[in-house]
Formats: C-alpha cells, sequence, structure tokens
C-alpha cells in the first residue's frame, strides 16, 4: 500500500480509529473481557450496560471521580455510532429490545495489540512445516494428471510404510518440549484468529446481502430475469467464495469423528507437561467454533430468508399495482357504458409517411461563371477617399519590430515559429505578412526556401487558419553586438 492508501485507512478505518480513540484503553478492555473472553455474540442492551456500568464505577474509583464522566448508555451509543462502527446495534428477530454485538474491527484492534506484547519464547519451526505442507496440498491438489499423483501417493506411502517399520524397530523421535511448545503456541494463536475471523465472516455475509438488495432494489429487467437471477438460485449468499469457505468448515466440524477425535487431542495437548500452564480456554475451543460456526449459519439463513421475502414484498407491490391499474380502467369503462359514445376525431398531416431515400438526391450541379468585362470601364467623376479600404486592418510594423528584438536580447538568432509559440498572432494574415516584411538595423531576415513551416492562428470567426512558408530567421547583425542592449 502506499501513502494514499495508508492515509484512507487512518482516516475512515473503524479498527485503526480505535486505536487512536482517547479511551481506547476502556473500549479494548471492556468489549475484550465481554465479546472474547466470554464468547459472547449477542447481548442485550440492559445487560451490557449494567456491565459497563460496573467497570465505570471501578476505574473512577481507581483512577479519580470524572475519568470517564458519561453514563454506560452513553458510552454504548458512542461506539456503536457510525461514525466509529466499534458494536452493532441491532433488535434481534422476536425482540423488542436492542441488542449488540462486537464488530470485526474490535478484532483486528485486538489482534494488533496482542502483537504487541513481549513472547518470551518465538517458535518458528512449525511455522515452517505449515508452510510445506500447505504449499504441497496446493500443488499436489490441483495436478490433473493421475501418473504425477499416483508417483506423489506412492511416495508418500512410501514414507509411511519406513516410518511404522522404524516404531516397530524402536527407532523414533519423539518431540523436545521447545518443539510441543512451538506447535502448541501456533496452535492457540490459530485457534484464536479463527474464532476471531468468524465476525469477520458474518460482517461480509451482510455486505452481500445489502448488495443483492441493492439490485434488487435498482432492477430495471423483466421479473422473469430477475427471479433467475436471485431466487433460481436458493443460496445466492452461500455460494459467494467465502460461503463455500465457510460451508466446508462447518460440514467438517460437525463430523462426530472430527468433533472425537478433536476432543481426544485437545485433552492429551493440554495435559502435556512441556506446555507448562495452558490457556484454559483452549481445551474447548471446538465448542466455542461451533458456537460462532451456529451463529454464523443462522445469520445466513436468516438473511436468505429476509432477502426473499424483500423480494415476494417486492412482486407482492408490483402485483398490486397492476390490478389497481385494472380495477381502474374496469371502473372507469362502467362509467361511460350508459353514455354514448363521444364523436372522437382526430387530424393527420399525411395519409402516407414521406420517404426520402439517399440515391434520391440530386447530383451536385456547379454553378455556371459569369465572364467579367471591365474593357468599358471609365474612371468616375466623384473624387472619393480611397485610404479606408487600405486600413481595415492596421498592424503596427514598430510593435512586431519589438517583439523581435526582445527575442533577440538573449540570443544571437530566433526563429518565426519560435517567435509565434510565445506570441501567437492577434491579426491573421495581415500580422504574418508584416513579420515577413520587417527591416530594421538591429536585425537581418533571412528565408530558407528549401524548408517549409506551418504557422496556425484563428480568425475573428473562430475558424483554424493555417498557412506555409519558407522558414524565417530573424539574425542579429554584428554590427548591432555592442549596442543591442540600448536599442532594446
Amino acid at each position: 500500500m502506499d501513502f494514499d492508501d495508508l492515509d484512507f485507512l487512518r482516516r475512515n478505518d473503524p479498527a485503526w480509529r480505535l486505536l487512536r480513540a482517547d479511551n481506547a484503553p476502556l473500549v479494548l478492555g471492556f468489549l475484550r473481557k465481554v465479546f472474547v473472553d466470554d464468547n459472547v455474540r449477542s447481548i442485550s442492551a440492559t445487560e451490557l450496560a449494567g456491565r459497563l456500568d460496573d467497570e465505570l464505577y471501578a476505574l473512577n474509583e481507581r483512577l479519580g471521580e470524572g475519568t470517564f464522566p458519561k453514563t454506560a448508555k452513553a458510552y454504548l451509543d458512542d461506539w456503536a455510532a457510525p461514525a466509529n462502527g466499534w458494536l452493532r446495534k441491532y433488535y434481534p428477530t422476536g425482540s423488542d429490545e436492542v441488542h449488540f454485538d462486537a464488530t470485526p474491527a474490535v478484532e483486528k484492534a485486538l489482534t494488533w495489540v496482542d502483537s504487541l506484547q513481549a513472547r518470551s519464547f518465538v517458535g518458528t519451526e512449525s511455522r515452517l512445516n505449515t508452510i510445506f505442507e500447505l504449499l504441497r496440498q496446493m500443488a499436489f491438489g490441483a495436478e490433473t494428471d493421475p501418473d504425477v499423483r499416483l508417483a506423489e501417493l506412492r511416495r508418500r506411502r512410501a514414507e509411511v510404510d519406513a516410518e511404522i517399520n522404524r516404531v516397530a524397530g524402536g527407532d523414533f523421535t519423539v518431540l523436545d518440549g521447545s518443539a510441543q511448545r512451538d506447535r502448541y503456541q501456533q496452535f492457540a494463536a490459530t485457534a484464536r484468529e479463527l474464532l476471531a475471523d468468524f465476525r469477520e465472516v458474518e460482517a461480509n455475509f451482510r455486505g452481500l446481502d445489502r448488495e443483492l438488495r441493492a439490485r434488487i432494489a435498482g432492477w430495471e429487467g423483466s421479473k422473469g430475469q430477475l427471479l433467475d437471477e436471485v431466487v433460481g438460485n436458493r443460496t445466492t449468499i452461500a455460494d459467494s467464495d467465502q460461503g463455500r469457505s465457510f460451508q466446508a468448515f462447518y460440514d467438517f466440524l460437525l463430523s462426530h469423528e472430527r468433533q472425537t477425535e478433536l476432543t481426544e487431542l485437545l485433552e492429551k495437548v493440554q495435559s502435556l507437561d512441556a506446555v507448562g500452564e495452558p490457556d484454559p480456554r483452549m481445551r474447548h475451543i471446538h465448542y466455542d467454533w461451533l458456537d460462532a460456526a451456529e451463529r454464523t449459519q443462522a445469520t445466513v439463513r436468516l438473511l436468505s430468508e429476509q432477502l426473499r421475502r424483500f423480494l415476494d414484498d417486492q412482486v407482492w407491490l408490483e402485483n398490486r399495482r397492476v390490478m389497481d391499474i385494472l380495477r381502474s380502467i374496469e371502473s372507469s369503462a362502467l362509467k361511460l357504458r350508459e353514455h354514448p359514445a363521444p364523436d372522437l376525431t382526430c387530424e393527420l398531416d399525411g395519409t402516407a409517411p414521406v420517404i426520402a431515400l439517399p440515391m434520391e438526391r440530386p447530383l451536385y450541379t456547379p454553378k455556371e461563371k459569369v465572364p467579367l468585362d471591365s474593357a468599358d470601364i471609365a474612371a468616375a467623376d466623384e473624387d472619393l477617399d480611397a485610404s479606408a479600404l487600405f486600413e481595415q486592418v492596421y498592424v503596427d510594423r514598430e510593435r512586431l519590430c519589438g517583439i523581435v528584438r526582445g527575442e533577440l536580447r538573449e540570443r544571437a538568432q530566433v526563429g518565426l515559429g519560435d517567435v509565434l509559440r510565445r506570441r501567437p498572432l492577434e491579426q491573421g494574415m495581415a500580422e504574418l505578412v508584416g513579420y515577413l516584411s520587417l527591416s530594421d538595423p538591429i536585425f537581418q531576415v533571412v528565408f530558407d526556401e528549401t524548408t517549409r513551416e506551418q504557422v496556425r492562428w484563428t480568425d475573428d470567426t473562430g475558424v483554424d487558419r493555417v498557412a506555409t512558408i519558407p522558414r524565417v530567421t530573424y539574425t542579429r547583425t554584428s554590427s548591432s553586438d555592442g549596442s543591442v542592449g540600448g536599442r532594446l
């Protein structure tokens, strides 16, 4: 991410906003205790306000009265406000009391805060083994060649057979204490992260639901296309990438054999001496997974039902509007049944459409030129001043000379094209002719007939004009080298 991405996150991300808040220790400490340590996914406003009130009372007693001056309800409303987004405030189905749940931003902030704590032991071996195992699963899980997959399975079978023979002969290696602590640390961290991810999965499902509702509300196609788009697939939300991954995890966890195996493994691992004092939450972490997964699954079912009901309401409103229009037409017809038919007339511009084909247009006919004979023209007797005919456009050549001298102040020569790029033509062709006919003792005009250049300008009517002229260069004369500055 670059600077703009980080700056946007700093100003808009709820987790970053929580870490920057003045009362972040209160928010993180209280929400961790309620929603993370106790694995609470929904709590009523009354119970949550009561627990926060006790927390505020204890902190004010210890830190001094007025440290946290607001009431518990005011703090909860602030944390659930859209400007913060640390709590989700909603009404559960069948309840008229507000409930709260922590948002994924709280889990992200707590994960970052936990990473700041110093660790006496940092294991790396188990993570490297996990990386190798994941890469092996991806590489051979995507393999389509049966021979390659069979070769890999035979290799793994040979390794298992070799290990069976070594164990049967009493030659096997037992994990030492550091290796056990390394793997337990990674297991505990992954288990907590997985439990925290359920809130984000649930929030993402709600985001998918909002997108579907927006698509339905702005649908402009036919009703049948809308049904094929949304309702035709009953598991629209669950068919997303995240939905399929969650369903696979949920099915894996619901297996009775997997639950039994997990329970036995957890009990055995928690009793290992090398682990020391194990995390008590890890003994029943798979039940916490089941509770969180069941709540997420219930959310998906609820969103699917609400989406279907929302669509049914849309269709019902549309059908009702159609029926209202039909009843209006029927009532109007009944009112007019007893009245004679009115004499309705209308006027048409023509009885047939006017068709004009492109091939029927006549070809262009050039106009005949009228010959002019000026042999018998005689001078008029009136004495008129004809100077006005020659002064329609007055070009100040002294101004043009001043422009060229200004360009030659810092250089020995300059082209007409360079001059016009900095000082475009204002009087069109007349000004261009003026540049070509300049005469000044400070510089001389050199024409290169072998090279052509184009000069562009826009006339008074807004039409772009182009003139092709020889290359023109203004060169400072050698006799003016010592006096150019004074003349300019």
